[in-house]
């Protein structure tokens, strides 16, 4: 019972944990700068691409990691 053998991570899980993280990040940024706003404007400031990036990062790394153990098999 003791000497029984691991199970591997499916690659997906791992890629799901660091768009997850990653994910979190940039909406955490995206967030700040909504709080924020830069004196600086660019182009696209108002469209908030980092919080809306991060979100979809998030939304497919929650994909990647959930759905990844059945995808391992």
């Amino acid at each position: 019972m003791a000497n029984e053998p691991k199970e591997m991570k499916s690659i997906w899980y791992l890629v799901g944990l660091m768009l997850l993280v990653m994910g979190a990040i940039i909406t955490i940024s995206g967030i700040y700068h909504l709080a924020n706003p830069s004196e600086v404007r660019t182009v696209l400031a108002d469209l908030h691409p980092d919080f809306w990036w991060g979100l979809v990062m998030l939304s497919v790394g929650a994909v990647f990691f959930f759905g990844g153990k059945k995808w391992g098999h």
